[in-house]
């Protein structure tokens, strides 16, 4: 309801009220000739009881200031709650109170404001302490007073929390268990309200934020900790940030690597190199490191083997060095942006593997910082709990590892950045190799055979190379500056000391 400003104004004139600085207008009783208005001040917690002789020429016959716990009134407000005997709905109301600005309930009031007092109000004081100190998470008690009035009535001043969001223990932080004030009644808070308060309460680092799931299991956790001889005890839960300093909580990184995990990777194999037609494609669930160990073995069976002979020896190259794959998917578990709800993506097709994660680079770093070896963890915590399981060495060595791979390959990793993501492309290495225009002779069986005779012995000569492949002088010659410039031989010394050594 609008206040009068007109009447504020001859308040604050006439009157000097100075806590009257922030005014609720709760109840205006008019007639031609009179109003009878009751304000409640948030500065003072006094309630002033103002009676009007008119409505438009205002002036103030009586004034009282009054106490919360001095006044009843027969409606319910913004900040005023009654209830006519203990119900669990109290719990409710007081986690409204604590989440919004506060207020007072009063047991022992029935709604239409008449006083019918509790039969055994001990009993039923006890019952309302201890209720709503093992109902409510987080504690809220140290917000909450209990007075029992004269008349059986149990008074319950709530003020505003600085912890927010509380909420039902046995509903956890959801719609269905976080109230907020709303009007004269008490409503679910949406999802978005309750990230704002989580945000509000915790800051801004998303890993050390609440988990609004506070039912997590961590089955996949306690099998990849017992694999690295890493304690994952509860009293460990603390130090590695599983859980919140000051309330015991689960956070958000609790949630990362609990078996309800809502992240997920999604990998697609194609069939082109638009991405366009499928082949096949998976999503893999639960703790992050259950995603980690089910993604790798996936992409090990998509990382096809291509062979190569040089001589007899039979050469299997993969496309991918398992180690590239390993680290680039490492990269993008460890420091995608969890503040998101959506996916890894990882795309693969005959000429290269995509892995794209949520979440550009932190402020300051550039592309060319990532490649040199220069890291800014995102998720700090994370890291280190997969720093402790050996899973990655140091910040900052994955990339340099994955260059290094391709170091003689002649299609080299990108990075490719965007505000909100991260993606990194590693090259087919086979695909890159059949691609790579060349003039040179490969190595034919007896140019391996002469190399091998020469790795062996240190040198040949023209005769060990005509008996060991019974070839004529010609051949010899023209088979010897073939290699000569293919640079896998050079000649040293002239006539009957002539020989041949490996370049």
């Amino acid at each position: 309801m609008h206040i009068p400003h007109n009447i504020i104004r001859e308040m604050r004139k006439n009157h000097q009220i100075p806590e009257l600085r922030r005014l609720f207008y709760i109840k205006s009783v008019n007639t031609n000739i009179n109003a009878n208005i009751l304000f409640y001040s948030e500065f003072s917690q006094k309630f002033t009881y103002i009676r009007l002789t008119k409505v438009n020429s205002i002036s103030i016959i009586k004034t009282e200031y009054l106490n919360q716990g001095d006044v009843y009134m027969n409606f319910e407000t913004e900040n005023i709650e009654f209830k006519a005997q203990f119900t669990e709905e109290i719990y409710k109301e007081v986690i409204a109170f604590a989440n919004t600005d506060g207020g007072i309930i009063y047991v022992g009031i029935d709604d239409d404001g008449n006083v019918k007092g509790l039969d055994d109000v001990d009993k039923e004081y006890t019952r309302i302490t201890n209720g709503i100190r093992d109902a409510i998470m987080p504690d809220v008690t140290m917000f909450v007073r209990f007075t029992i009035q004269e008349n059986k009535v149990v008074r319950i001043t709530v003020n505003e929390g600085t912890n927010k969001p509380y909420y039902l223990k046995g509903k956890g932080l959801k719609p269905s268990g976080v109230y907020v004030r709303q009007g004269t009644s008490s409503a679910s808070a949406s999802p978005e309200k309750i990230r704002q308060m989580i945000k509000e309460s915790d800051g801004d680092n998303f890993e050390e934020m609440r988990s609004m799931n506070q039912e997590l299991t961590f089955i996949s956790a306690s099998d990849a900790f017992k694999n690295y001889s890493v304690d994952f005890s509860k009293e460990k839960y603390r130090v590695l940030g599983i859980t919140q300093n000051n309330n015991g909580l689960y956070t958000n990184l609790a949630m990362i690597i609990s078996d309800q995990c809502q992240h997920t990777v999604k990998v697609a194999v194609f069939a082109d190199e638009a991405n366009t037609i499928f082949k096949d494609s998976r999503e893999f669930s639960g703790s992050v490191f259950k995603q980690l160990e089910n993604t790798y073995t996936y992409l090990m069976l998509c990382n096809n083997t291509a062979s190569t002979f040089e001589g007899l020896k039979r050469i299997d190259r993969h496309d991918y060095p398992e180690e590239a794959i390993r680290e680039a998917l490492l990269n993008a578990i460890v420091h995608r942006d969890y503040g998101f709800s959506g996916s890894i993506i990882i795309n693969i097709n005959e000429k290269e593997a995509e892995f794209i994660s949520i979440g550009g680079l932190l402020p300051g770093l550039m592309p060319d910082d990532i490649r040199s070896g220069i890291s800014q963890p995102r998720n700090k915590n994370l890291a280190e709990i997969f720093h402790r399981l050996h899973l990655i060495e140091s910040y900052g060595t994955g990339i340099r590892k994955i260059y290094s791979l391709y170091h003689n390959c002649p299609a080299q990793p990108r990075i490719e950045v965007t505000q909100n993501t991260f993606k990194i492309i590693l090259p087919n290495m086979n695909t890159a190799a059949l691609s790579e225009p060349s003039n040179k002779i490969p190595v034919t069986p007896q140019m391996q055979s002469i190399l091998d005779h020469i790795a062996n012995n240190g040198y040949i000569t023209d005769e060990e190379i005509g008996s060991l492949l019974c070839l004529k002088k010609t051949r010899i010659f023209n088979l010897t500056k073939q290699m000569r410039e293919l640079g896998l031989i050079v000649v040293d010394g002239r006539g009957k000391d002539k020989r041949y050594l490996l370049k």
